[in-house]
């Protein structure tokens, strides 16, 4: 699988990591069983990043013991998500303890306090805790905010959503994004599954095998990282067999703006 430069954060990831938005808050030994095959599937295929944060209930809980053992073989990101600076300290202290002791790319979540919460995340790193800091949201709303963010200076990366079907980013984010050398991390790159409904009949796939596609998961998630201000994608699965489809698409060769357009048609 292909790495890229997180941007200004200094790290190298893998293109295709793993989110954990509802797929791993779990409570179960058995549903936990099951993320740690999903996260083994990963690790086996390439895929070091691995996205989390307090907002998902379980997840951050779940994913550490996931890795425990290996934490060294894994990018983590995670979130801090409060205007509370008491429950901030709390959030970050949590998931200090669940990832032994450091985050590699700790992000403001949806730029909840963010003026306060970066000044936290500032220190954090300053004292080696934290490897890189970023910001995120989910709404075309506040990407103008976002954007001041981003001229700060303050952050290397960030995570918003951008498929076939949202492609907001494209006015402002990602451009914004290559000028400044930030990193772009692609939330929701499966429309949070809707674009897995009516999916096209496998024929229509064809044209792009020559790109190593055979599914529309596939496609879909190198239309995302064919884009080139794009790092990378973090599709969140419950299922070893889908983790696995999904890491295949993070090998070049990346598609064209023909064949975005063909993708985007189907879409």
């Amino acid at each position: 699988m292909e790495e890229r430069s997180l941007g200004a954060t200094g790290l190298r990831v893998p293109v295709v990591g793993l989110g954990t938005w509802r797929t791993f808050d779990v409570r179960s030994a058995a549903a936990e069983a099951n993320v740690q095959r999903v996260v083994d599937a990963a690790l086996a295929g390439g895929a070091r990043l691995f996205d989390s944060s307090p907002m998902y209930g379980q997840a951050e809980r779940v994913l550490g013991l996931a890795l425990a053992g290996r934490r060294d073989s894994a990018i983590v990101a995670t979130k801090v998500w409060t205007a509370d600076d008491d429950e901030a300290k709390r959030q970050i202290a949590f998931a200090l303890d669940a990832f032994g002791g450091r985050i590699d790319l700790y992000q403001v979540h949806n730029l909840v306090g963010w003026e306060r919460r970066l000044d936290q995340l500032e220190a954090l790193r300053a004292d080696g805790r934290i490897a890189a800091i970023g910001a995120t949201h989910y709404a075309s709303s506040a990407f103008a905010e976002l954007a001041r963010v981003m001229r700060s200076g303050r952050i290397g990366a960030v995570q918003v959503p951008y498929n076939p079907r949202n492609r907001e980013a494209e006015r402002e984010i990602l451009p914004l994004a290559a000028e400044l050398g930030l990193g772009v991390i692609v939330m929701q790159p499966l429309a949070e599954g809707s674009l897995l409904t009516g999916t096209p009949p496998p024929e229509a796939l064809e044209q792009l095998h020559r790109f190593g596609v055979r599914t529309w998961p596939q496609a879909v998630l190198k239309w995302s990282l064919s884009h080139p201000a794009v790092t990378a994608v973090i599709p969140a699965t419950s299922s070893v067999a889908h983790m696995d489809e999904n890491l295949a698409a993070g090998s070049p060769p990346w598609l064209g703006l023909d064949e975005r357009k063909f993708v985007e048609t189907l879409a």
